[in-house]
């Protein structure tokens, strides 16, 4: 086991970054006020967004270099349109999932039930690990991380099947209402991550190689395919606590992040039984924590990135100015526009899916073209589905825009 996970790393960082608003949050959710019936829409999006993110990994272990290299090879103009829609979403994605995480935090240590605080503590503390332990820390914590919260989602969800009398309907519906829209969107959008996820796992599986040496192509792509594996029966597993725990109850979830985070821990504990509260809460909190975590190292590390190549110029300290300028926008936001969060967040995962389309033509692009090494293209079958989700992303981003 200890060096079936040694051969694990990106893969896992992109499943903490995935497993974090878009399933404790929105899978949950969707669970509770959907039943079942959106499941079709986490499968379908998981599919016909796999491609673009296995991409990531692909590319740059072919070639050596990440994927904003290879956007430079295609225009700039690319990296210019990277780095606008990655600095109008970052401070929003990173003040969502710290809210969330402040919630847990608060649930589970008390102290102060002041989201605020929790969240300026929890980024500060994150700011740390990762200015002193840098991405080995990372790659290490993400293990432990992802198995406890698998273990334990996995059973509550067998537990609360054991509970739940009622039939099932797996009836699969399509929203109609602008409200149902809207969040079948915004689920989407971030099920089980952006799309500019990709570009993170290029640049992480680089940091990977730099410590790995053994960590080659194969192993690359087999790391990531765990990661987004556990994405999708996470996702599953989610859904099914809302629905077998909360749909048809006429409960609802708050809107506040610790009233939520309080509604979130229960659906485990009602399950499990009280004794294992504490477990639970741990699990949620360090996954969120997780996902906090890597986004907060993630977008500096892509903007240093792609900095450097617009100005064609390298300096010193530019993750460290990244980072700084994160948390303090983070903050920021947190301090004057608390109450506007709902519709930031809204802001945020609308825009992550109607991006979509640009992130999997760049990629699709890129690894199709002379850019990438004849052995490492897709194959036939990776080609059509590719194709698929490029026309699905399209034609839901057009449906949503025209529905407005």
């Amino acid at each position: 086991m200890r060096s079936f996970l040694q051969k694990l790393g990106p893969g896992l960082l992109f499943a903490g970054a995935a497993i974090g608003v878009s399933h404790l949050v929105q899978s949950t959710r969707a669970g509770a006020d959907y039943g079942f019936t959106l499941v079709w829409a986490l499968l379908l999006v998981h599919l016909f967004k796999y491609p673009f993110f296995q991409y990531g990994p692909r590319y740059a272990m072919a070639t050596g270099e990440t994927l904003l290299d290879g956007y430079k090879k295609i225009g700039k103009w690319a990296l210019i349109a990277y780095f606008i829609i990655t600095f109008a979403t970052m401070f929003t994605i990173q003040t969502a999932v710290t809210i969330v995480t402040a919630g847990l935090a608060a649930n589970l240590f008390g102290i102060t039930p002041n989201p605020v605080i929790w969240s300026i503590i929890i980024t500060l503390i994150c700011l740390s690990i990762l200015l002193l332990g840098k991405y080995k820390l990372l790659d290490n914590l993400m293990k432990i991380i992802v198995c406890t919260l698998s273990i334990s989602t996995i059973m509550a969800v067998i537990v609360a099947i054991y509970n739940y009398h009622e039939p099932y309907s797996f009836k699969q519906v399509i929203p109609t209402d602008l409200v149902g829209l809207t969040f079948l969107i915004a689920f989407m959008g971030w099920m089980p991550a952006p799309l500019d996820v990709s570009i993170w796992q290029s640049l992480w599986v680089l940091e990977k190689k730099k410590i790995t040496q053994s960590y080659d192509t194969k192993r690359s792509l087999f790391d990531f395919n765990i990661g987004y594996t556990s994405t999708i029966f996470l996702g599953l597993f989610f859904i099914s606590l809302g629905a077998l725990v909360m749909h048809d109850t006429g409960n609802s979830f708050a809107s506040g992040a610790s009233q939520f985070a309080s509604q979130l821990i229960n659906l485990y504990t009602e399950n499990l039984g009280g004794y294992s509260y504490l477990i639970i809460a741990i699990a949620a909190f360090t996954t969120m924590f997780s996902t906090t975590l890597t986004t907060l190292d993630a977008s500096p590390r892509s903007m240093v990135r792609c900095s450097e190549l617009i100005t064609n110029k390298q300096h010193k300290n530019a993750y460290l100015f990244w980072i700084l300028l994160l948390v303090i926008g983070t903050i920021s936001i947190l301090l004057f526009f608390l109450s506007e969060m709902k519709t930031l967040i809204e802001i945020a995962t609308i825009l992550s899916f109607i991006t979509a389309p640009f992130y999997a033509i760049m990629n699709f692009a890129l690894i199709s073209s002379k850019h990438t090494p004849k052995e490492w293209q897709p194959s036939i079958t990776l080609k059509i589905i590719s194709y698929l989700g490029i026309i699905f992303l399209l034609v839901f981003s057009i449906w949503y825009l025209t529905t407005l």
